[in-house]
This record gives C-alpha cells, structure tokens and sequence, in this order.
C-alpha cells in the first residue's frame, strides 16, 4: 500500500472539521468542535499550527473574511480544504479502513484479554 500523503493524528482532525465546515472553518470554529464534539482539550494554537502546516503541505487554502466589530475590526482567516486535502482524507481513510478489516473478530469479544 503506496503512502502518497503524510497527515500525522492531529493534522487528520483538523483537516476532517474543515471539510466538515463547507469553507466556512477559522481558528475558534475548529477548535469549539474538537473540544465540544469530540470531548478533546484542545488549544488555538495547536489548531492554528495544524492548520498552517495543512497549508504549506497544499491541504487547506485560506483567505481573509470580513472584519466585524464583535473582533473588534479583525479580519479573521477562513479555511476550506483543497483537493489534495480531499485526496489526503480518502487516503487515510483507505488506510484506517484497511487495518481494521485485518483486527480478528475474537479482539472485540467480551473481557479485556
């Protein structure tokens, strides 16, 4: 099984809630699913980093949206995944998919032994 991407655990989650936002995904919107939906502590600045490192890798692509008084004039910067992202998810999905079908049926079967 050829490897064409690299996302690392964290990088996959937040490249999964930015589809998820239909280009609608900023810093605060991805950090509040993380924490709230996935019961994950999370900081901003993880997420921002993830989400720089998604870009330079040519995952996600980001523009300024409009300023608004509530962040006191602030742009902030949406982000919306590319088709290479697109392809990194079914990748890693492929993957993930893939190792489970080799778990055998007896590893999930009562006890913890």
């Amino acid at each position: 099984m050829e490897k064409k991407y690299y996302l690392g655990e964290f990088e996959e989650t937040v490249l999964l809630v930015t589809a998820s936002q239909n280009g609608e995904a900023y810093g605060l919107s991805i950090t509040k699913v993380i924490e709230e939906e996935l019961g994950r502590s999370v900081n901003m600045s993880s997420v921002h980093t993830a989400l720089y490192r998604l870009e330079e890798k040519g995952f996600v692509k980001s523009d300024l949206g409009g300023a608004s008084d509530r962040r006191g004039g602030r742009r902030k910067r949406i982000f919306q995944i590319t088709s290479m992202g697109k392809a990194a998810l079914m990748e890693a999905k492929t993957q993930r998919q893939y190792l489970w079908s080799k778990l055998p049926d007896y590893l999930f079967q009562g006890g913890d032994s």
